[in-house]
């Protein structure tokens, strides 16, 4: 039989955390009423759930946003018909047949990208969301630069090679209560007097700062604003004082295994690489297929919970490649073959194993290797 460890993705929570976003932004809409366009972000794999999956799950999504084009080939394949947006854009001037091709939105954020716009035979047009840098010093233009890119892609809409264009900036702290401030104010000086949607707001804000998404713009346009929501529809909080619970969000992927040893320890006994942990007692350690090799964290503490029985329990000792420590003392039915939740459904969420850890459900989530076996959940 296969090694028992297991990945399982439950489409079902991804259908609801895309409902549940979108409910809670129309909630927080200046009307009440209107929801902007949402882009479920599926970069990175699905964040380690599987494109195939998230385009079953995001369903509902008015669009699909990502980096690779190797995967936006493959949501075509799947069937997804909608569009397509690439966060990064395009990385050669070749780059363009392929949007073309799959009929992809790109992000514009560099002045050689739009050179290579302008010399693409393009059959017909194709939106681009323009990026700012408003002062997460990532990608984007310069503000005192764009108004000139903005002319340029409006140059490129008279000879019929750009169709919508849409501002677009990405917040660096949108986890804070007053994080968005400054970086509005810096996007709206270099757009409030261009036509155009705008796109602002990621996991966070959709949560903290939704009326933002939904605000109207000075200049009328077509197009819709729009918000690009990642983390959150995974079941994973994008703050540290707000849990996914909270907001109603449920883990879409379930990290399990079962106990393949059970040690019973003595008093002053080590446990594990180095003896990091010492038996304060005589106790029942379980050992638990699942390591670092298999995404799991390596500095996660001996106070990470998981899920037997039911109950939660917590590791003993350091984590090695293929196997983890947990402590059975007060668990005597759990044996050989007892299924032990690392994270997800009935068992610790995935942002609160990250605690343990010192980092972030994005980072678990994306880093579930590939040879655990996967399973696709349809209730």
């Amino acid at each position: 039989m296969p090694r028992p460890i297991l990945a399982t993705v439950h489409l079902n929570a991804l259908k609801h955390n895309l409902q549940t976003v979108s409910h809670h932004l129309r909630c927080l809409s200046r009307t009440g009423e209107t929801t902007p366009f949402i882009w479920a972000v599926i970069k990175a794999n699905a964040y380690g759930h599987g494109i195939e999956n998230a385009v079953k799950g995001f369903e509902l999504a008015d669009g699909l946003a990502m980096l690779d084009f190797e995967e936006a080939a493959r949501c075509r394949v799947a069937g997804w018909l909608k569009p397509l947006l690439m966060l990064e854009g395009f990385f050669q001037a070749r780059d363009l047949f392929d949007i073309e091709n799959l009929s992809l939105t790109p992000v514009v954020h560099r002045f050689d990208q739009i050179e290579w716009l302008a010399q693409h035979p393009f059959k017909r047009p194709i939106d681009v969301y323009l990026k700012v840098n408003t002062g997460m010093q990532r990608l984007g233009f310069a503000p005192a630069d764009y108004a000139s890119a903005f002319k340029q892609l409006q140059a490129l809409q008279a000879t019929g090679q750009v169709h919508h264009i849409t501002h677009m900036s990405h917040f660096a702290c949108a986890d804070e209560p007053d994080g968005v401030a400054s970086q509005i104010q810096s996007f709206d000086v270099v757009t409030a007097h261009l036509p155009g949607g705008e796109s602002l707001c990621n996991s966070a804000a959709s949560l903290r700062h939704g009326a933002v998404a939904s605000r109207a713009r000075p200049m009328t346009t077509q197009v819709p604003n729009s918000v690009r929501p990642g983390i959150c529809l995974y079941g994973s909080s994008p703050f540290t004082d707000l849990t996914a619970a909270s907001f109603d969000l449920k883990p879409t992927l379930t990290l399990s295994a079962e106990i393949i040893g059970v040690q019973h320890v003595k008093k002053g006994s080590g446990v594990g690489y180095g003896h990091q942990f010492i038996a304060p007692h005589d106790m029942c350690v379980g050992i638990v297929s699942c390591g670092y090799a298999d995404g799991y964290p390596r500095h996660a503490t001996d106070s990470t919970p998981v899920g037997v029985q039911g109950q939660l329990t917590h590791l003993v000792g350091r984590v090695s490649m293929d196997m983890l420590a947990i402590d059975l003392t007060a668990l005597p039915q759990a044996q050989v073959g007892t299924p032990v939740i690392l994270w997800g459904e009935g068992g610790p969420n995935v942002d609160t194993v990250a605690q343990h850890a010192s980092t972030i459900g994005y980072e678990l989530l994306c880093a579930v290797a590939q040879r655990v076996k996967r399973q696709v959940n349809h209730v």
